[in-house]
């Protein structure tokens, strides 16, 4: 494997992984039927469009179906690859949103901006559901709970290969070791990066300390010869080939490929980590509110949000989902974190336009280092 350098956008890339068994089923037995029932009372089929805008494969198609049948309401579904891409396209205005989903430090650059509506919850029957560990996580980027709702969260750690590592791994310490030399996988991502230096030498992954982030910096260019590719959608596979020791990545990507390879497990370092939340949220452009908090109320119903469990098969902020589970998932340790790793991890904040140039300067540094 050669190393490569893939351009990525500032902020934190995401492979959204699925073991959609249950709801492949669901999905196949759902797709004959006939969703054009209309909504009881007032309104044409116009006014009861809903146009949402999620990742690409990050939710159980048979749920919408569910959803169009149950309420009569049409979604018009479109993906996008990078929360990048969702604001370039969002902030075009070629298409009046009404309900988004993305990562949690981009609620917080539109709330910012003055781009989001306010939920109403009285209207939801389902917030309940959620649970107030990582409810408390959210009010680090929405505070007061105003703007948004979780739909999945996760972790960054390391994976690795336990019959190519004998040894412990408790510090990302271990990523900078001679001995596993073209054996390192680094996530492709800047701030993803990063955040293996600062919370290694024990800082905040939301710095704004320059001399922190050219310690960082420093870190990553010197283990730089040390490293085989830096990856983000590929790394999960290279795992599993066994093209490598060690990687950085996502606890979803993690879980896929443990589920493949016998010989991989993942780890959150004793330093701490980020753990991050995908979340609905409601843009400015909403021209349907009413139909979309209907529809976030329903993606937090337990079956529904048992269903897309089931499909991405990441960390769920579901209670009601978590507490249904076998007792073997509900122990999976990658997918829900112990109480004493979510205590060492921190949420990333936008940390504005400033900051953004800095990063983007220090990465090309890196990379042509």
């Amino acid at each position: 494997m050669s190393k490569l350098w893939n351009m990525t956008p500032p902020g934190p890339v995401r492979k959204h992984g699925r073991k959609g068994l249950l709801a492949a089923a669901l999905c196949l037995a759902l797709s004959g039927l006939t969703l054009g029932c209309m909504k009881s009372g007032s309104g044409n089929a116009s006014s009861e469009k809903l146009t949402v805008f999620n990742y690409g494969d990050y939710v159980d198609r048979a749920t919408i179906k569910m959803f169009e049948k149950e309420t009569g309401i049409k979604v018009n579904y479109e993906e996008y690859v990078t929360p990048e891409d969702m604001y370039t396209k969002y902030k075009s205005g070629v298409i009046n949103y009404d309900l988004i989903c993305s990562t949690e430090y981009m609620v917080e650059k539109l709330v910012r901006e003055d781009e989001l509506e306010k939920i109403d919850y009285s209207q939801m029957e389902n917030m309940d559901n959620l649970d107030p560990v990582y409810m408390d996580f959210c009010s680090e980027f929405d505070p007061g709970h105003q703007y948004a709702v979780p739909y999945f969260f996760g972790t960054v750690g390391i994976l690795y290969n336990t019959e190519m590592v004998d040894e412990e791994i408790n510090s990302w310490g271990i990523l900078w070791e001679e001995k596993y030399k073209n054996q390192i996988i680094m996530e492709n991502s800047i701030r993803d990066a990063f955040l293996v230096p600062l919370k290694w030498k024990g800082y905040s992954l939301n710095t704004e300390n320059e001399k922190e982030l050219r310690e960082a910096q420093r870190l990553l260019m010197d283990q730089k010869h040390l490293v085989e590719a830096y990856l983000v959608d590929e790394t999960r596979d290279a795992m599993i080939a066994g093209d490598a020791a060690l990687a950085v990545t996502y606890s979803g990507d993690a879980t896929e490929a443990m589920d493949s390879n016998d010989n991989l497990d993942y780890v959150v370092p004793d330093e701490g980590s980020n753990i991050w939340f995908d979340c609905w949220f409601i843009p400015k452009t909403c021209r349907h509110k009413e139909e979309a908090q209907k529809f976030i109320d329903f993606m937090n119903r337990e079956d529904i949000a048992a269903m897309n469990f089931d499909y991405i098969y990441y960390g769920t902020p579901n209670k009601a989902v978590y507490d249904s589970l076998d007792q073997e998932t509900r122990e999976d340790r990658t997918i829900f974190p112990d109480q004493d790793v979510l205590d060492k991890c921190e949420v990333f904040s936008y940390l504005g336009k400033e900051m953004d140039t800095l990063y983007n300067r220090m990465w090309k540094e890196l990379k042509s280092y």
